[in-house]
């Protein structure tokens, strides 16, 4: 459905990681305009990869069944999406996290 999100407002989705390993690679190589981390990947936290984009200068927010109570603070600007998806909450979730990443708004 997030992916069906983002198609509808105008985003292309370039790549899907399901493990932690797969996502590192994707946050080291992949060129993006913004990233959206589930917090969760298989059990291990995604803050690393959060890290990684960080370091990249690439706007990311992370997405969440669960709630945002326990983001580690230096992610305390970063947006984060909750489940059920919204597409108007996504849209202002991209438009956050370039902000919040320093940058214009993702297109």
């Amino acid at each position: 459905m997030l992916e069906e999100f983002l198609n509808e407002i105008g985003h292309e989705v370039v790549a899907s990681a399901a493990t932690f390993p797969s996502a590192v690679i994707l946050a080291r190589e992949s060129e993006c305009d913004v990233a959206i981390l589930d917090i969760n990947l298989n059990g291990e936290p995604s803050y690393a990869i959060g890290d990684i984009l960080r370091e990249r200068d690439i706007p990311f927010m992370f997405a969440t069944g669960y709630g945002a109570g326990d983001l580690p603070g230096r992610f305390a600007a970063v947006p984060v999406l909750t489940k059920p998806y919204q597409i108007g909450v996504l849209s202002k979730a991209i438009e956050n996290s370039a902000r919040a990443a320093g940058g214009p708004p993702a297109a």
